[in-house]
């Protein structure tokens, strides 16, 4: 049986983000959660603390992942980029 899936957002309404697992969606979602809040963090920072966080028990390439998710929560307005230089991400 296939596993549920959910189909995630993206910031630019006129691009089509991606269909995945929503068991993967869910934990990448509460690790990049649990990183931003802690402190703000460049997109190259934000995707190297969920590789050190996840790597060794997610299945699957970690930096995909979260860049699918990272975009959807952009999406749904739950993160946010900083205008400051170089941007940051941070939670709403």
């Amino acid at each position: 049986m296939k596993p549920e899936q959910i189909q995630t957002l993206h910031p630019d309404p006129l691009k089509k983000n991606k269909r995945i697992a929503l068991d993967k969606y869910e934990f990448i979602k509460k690790n990049l959660l649990a990183i931003l809040a802690k402190k703000e963090l460049t997109h190259t920072e934000l995707m190297e603390a969920l590789y050190q966080k996840v790597k060794d028990t997610f299945e699957g390439g970690v930096q995909w992942y979260g860049e699918t998710v990272k975009l959807d929560l952009e999406a749904r307005h739950v993160i946010e980029r900083t205008t400051t230089k170089p941007q940051k991400y941070k939670l709403r």
